[in-house]
């Protein structure tokens, strides 16, 4: 899966009062672009040394022993070779290295956080990055904000030798997936599993088990994935407003994503091969 990069690995411990190195890796975005450049499916991202200084180098992590910045600027020139790449299309544009595909969605999260968090939701104060930890804080109210972590579910419904799979409507993506969606208030991720699978297929489930889970940073996720068995009726109630496809596929059939990077491949195929947890 994406963050599946060793024997590298990435080092999100916050360190209070860590210069800027002129080697290190410099993220710069633009709404949902990053600056990079990709040559023969490999991305590659400019180093600190690469591009003036125009605003604040900002710590986010390290990936081995080489630290990560976030650049606080908006560029008016680029550096030579390089370009505006959509964060989202990266997986499909890049072969690689996974690593650097990691690091960017993991800074493109931190990048969210830090510009949606400038002013204090409880009284309208411009914020500060906290000295001590990672935090933005209210110089008024003093009130702290933490990078927010979404709760999520991929589900396998089984039935037999049978998965369910979907395609969701509205979005431009050829291949199959599995059912998913956010907990909401007040729910445990089991209860979300059930309800999900109702809303969008019209399905119940019986035998919730948890598979393994998965940080999703595109859209601040924590994915964990069940696989469950259909309840009774096997009869496909499709929401129409959330999907364009469901359907029952046995496990020859599954054909999966166009890489590994994601949960909801590694179930699907994992259930191909008869391997998923029983």
């Amino acid at each position: 899966m994406i963050q599946d990069i060793q024997p590298h690995v990435l080092r999100n411990e916050f360190i209070p009062g860590r210069g800027v190195e002129p080697e290190g890796w410099l993220f710069l975005f633009r709404d949902e672009d990053v600056l990079c450049t990709i040559e023969n499916g490999t991305v590659r991202l400019p180093r600190v040394k690469d591009l003036p200084e125009e605003g604040e180098r900002r710590y986010l992590f390290a990936l081995d022993d080489v630290p990560c910045y976030l650049g606080m600027e908006a560029l008016d020139q680029l550096a030579n070779g390089m370009e505006w790449v959509s964060v989202r299309q990266l997986r499909r544009l890049a072969e690689g290295p996974r690593e650097a595909i990691f690091a960017t969605w993991t800074a493109f999260q931190l990048y969210n956080w830090y510009r949606d968090n400038r002013f204090c939701g409880r009284c309208g104060v411009a914020t500060f990055p906290a000295p001590d930890e990672r935090a933005m804080e209210c110089p008024h109210c003093k009130r702290r904000i933490y990078p927010r972590i979404i709760p999520a579910v991929i589900v396998g419904v089984t039935n037999g030798d049978e998965i369910l799979m979907t395609r969701y409507n509205g979005r431009d993506i050829p291949y199959y997936a599995l059912v998913a969606g956010f907990t909401e208030i007040g729910e445990t991720l089991e209860q979300t599993v059930a309800r999900e699978v109702m809303e969008e297929t019209g399905l119940r489930v019986k035998n919730i088990r948890y598979y393994k889970s998965q940080p999703w940073a595109i859209v601040d996720d924590l994915l964990a994935g069940f696989y469950c068995d259909v309840d009774g009726d096997t009869q496909i109630h499709m929401d129409e407003r959330e999907l364009k496809e469901a359907v029952w596929v046995r496990r020859g059939d599954v054909v999966g994503q166009p890489n590994d990077y994601s949960l909801t491949n590694e179930m699907m195929l994992l259930f191909r091969d008869g391997k998923e947890p029983r």
